[in-house]
């Protein structure tokens, strides 16, 4: 084991990370997983269910099984299986699964209190039900649950129960961080005492997170020379979840120069078909598959990747099929925007990307980021309203209910005069508009409105920049403009104060 620097992952996400609490999988679901975890990912094996829990349960892992075997993966299935003789063997034949991961007590606490058992009469039923699996040509593989604690209480007990497993023909002897007690100090010791102790013997780690330490106690337990890891994608599992497929692959790939079966580019699709199915949401800074890990926010970091790749590392997003992106919004900076521009194939003069970026970076303040699909919609706006400022909105209140007339409050300066004004309407634009009818010259004919579109970018959140276009109707011709912002309400007005700047652009003129 120690000579090998090739590293085979085991995940549990069906079986163990099907314990995250209100995450339970339909069959279609799991077999879904399993194809992708097997057939794309390319992970080494899969725990998929526990045996004798209910009758879907073992549908599912009948076309589980049906699905691996026509396809080459039939030994890469497990189940896992309980200490009753033959029962769990038999339901596991049945099912169509080949291996049997036999949960045992890895601790004399354990043993006495839940089993009420002498730890001899426990060993005893193992090798008993060993012997019945091993009778019905299944692999067996066994558990030594909460082992963590159970080698920190009494050693002693641990080895007995390890050394009464020699000779019976078991596959892998599989040591849980049941409780995710260790650290990676402990780890790495307990472990090399085991591996030095059995040599004979295959050992996995099935690390848990509830120290957040499941990433460095899988690496240590490369370190004291075992070569299988269980994991699970996104982390789920009971309490705070198991040891990250994503982050330990990678962790092992890059800082110990393991080799490992999976496929990187298919982390994300995974993990994504993961998060659907089971609906706990990944983060949006989780290590490699969350959505803003390759996202630059700071200016000061889009400046030195465009000056010489400064802030970026191993972890490129092209390994993972990504892209890195530059966040726009109120740290944004020339850099941030040049990059987003280059994106879409806009170019703009140092004037105009100045301007853009002053907009961008005030509308920070108000929306936390601005998408690369918001920009055309800012360029747009800003362009349009470079020329001349006759009016300006200084403040406004928008009050709306249901059933309820809408109300606005507005302070406007005209040329430098400030005028204030109320108004009512059928929602918050109508009662904009009686309100900004008051403020304005007796001379100025206001124009009709003759269309109202509003939309948001393609692929926009609810969050997402609100464009509003309106097509008035003047004395002498019809004429579009244009209005952004995050509140539907101000969009239409924004585009209106652009009508009446033109207006009032004019109107000296006609007077």
């Amino acid at each position: 084991m120690n000579d090998s620097n090739r590293v085979r992952l085991l995940d549990t996400t069906l079986r163990d990370g099907e314990q995250t609490r209100h995450v339970s999988f339909s069959t279609s679901e799991k077999v879904g997983i399993a194809e992708a975890l097997l057939g794309v990912l390319k992970v080494d094996r899969i725990e998929v269910a526990s045996a004798g829990v209910s009758k879907g349960e073992r549908d599912a892992v009948r076309r589980i099984c049906d699905w691996a075997t026509a396809s080459g993966h039939g030994d890469q299935v497990e189940v896992l299986g309980f200490v009753d003789d033959a029962r769990s063997a038999d339901w596991i034949v049945e099912s169509g699964a080949r291996v049997m991961n036999l949960l045992t007590k890895g601790s004399e606490k354990h043993c006495r209190t839940q089993l009420r058992k002498a730890p001899e009469e426990h060993l005893a039923d193992v090798r008993r039900t060993v012997a019945c699996a091993l009778e019905r040509k299944l692999t067996v593989n066994v558990y030594l649950e909460d082992w963590s604690n159970g080698y920190r209480d009494n050693r002693d007990y641990v080895y007995a129960h390890v050394a009464g497993l020699q000779g019976t023909g078991v596959s892998h002897v599989m040591l849980p961080d049941t409780l995710g007690v260790l650290s990676p100090e402990e780890v790495e010791a307990a472990l090399s005492d085991m591996v030095a102790r059995f040599s004979d013997l295959t050992f996995d780690f099935h690390p848990h997170n509830d120290y957040g330490l499941a990433t460095a106690n899988a690496m240590a337990a490369i370190r004291a020379g075992v070569r299988d890891i269980h994991c699970t994608v996104n982390c789920l599992g009971e309490r705070a979840g198991n040891v990250s497929l994503a982050e330990v692959a990678v962790a092992l790939r890059d800082k110990m120069g393991m080799q490992l079966s999976i496929d990187e580019t298919k982390l994300v699709a995974v993990s994504r078909m993961v998060e659907n199915f089971s609906g706990k949401r990944v983060a949006d800074n989780a290590p490699v598959v969350g959505t803003d890990v390759f996202t630059q926010t700071s200016g000061i970091h889009a400046d030195g990747d465009q000056k010489g790749d400064l802030y970026q590392s191993p972890l490129g997003p092209e390994r993972f099929g990504r892209k890195r992106s530059y966040a726009l919004g109120k740290m944004s900076g020339k850099a941030s925007l040049k990059k987003n521009l280059e994106e879409i194939g806009i170019h703009l003069s140092p004037e105009d990307h100045a301007q853009v970026l002053e907009r961008i970076v005030k509308m920070g303040d108000q929306k936390a980021t601005i998408t690369v699909e918001d920009l055309p919609f800012i360029i747009a706006d800003v362009l349009e309203s470079k020329d001349y400022r006759h009016i300006e909105l200084l403040s406004c209140s928008v009050t709306s209910g249901l059933d309820l007339e809408s109300t606005v409050s507005i302070r406007v300066s005209i040329d430098g005069d400030v005028r204030r004004a109320s108004g009512a309407g059928n929602g918050g634009f109508d009662a904009f508009i009686d309100a900004v009818r008051k403020v304005l010259p007796d001379t100025l004919a206001f124009p009709e409105l003759v269309d109202y579109e509003l939309r948001i970018p393609q692929g926009g959140s609810t969050s997402a920049l609100t464009e509003v276009l309106i097509t008035w109707q003047g004395p002498e011709r019809t004429f579009r403009t244009r209005g952004v912002h995050a509140n539907q309400v101000f969009a239409g007005i924004n585009a209106t104060l652009r009508m009446l700047n033109v207006m009032l652009h004019q109107e000296p003129a006609e007077s």
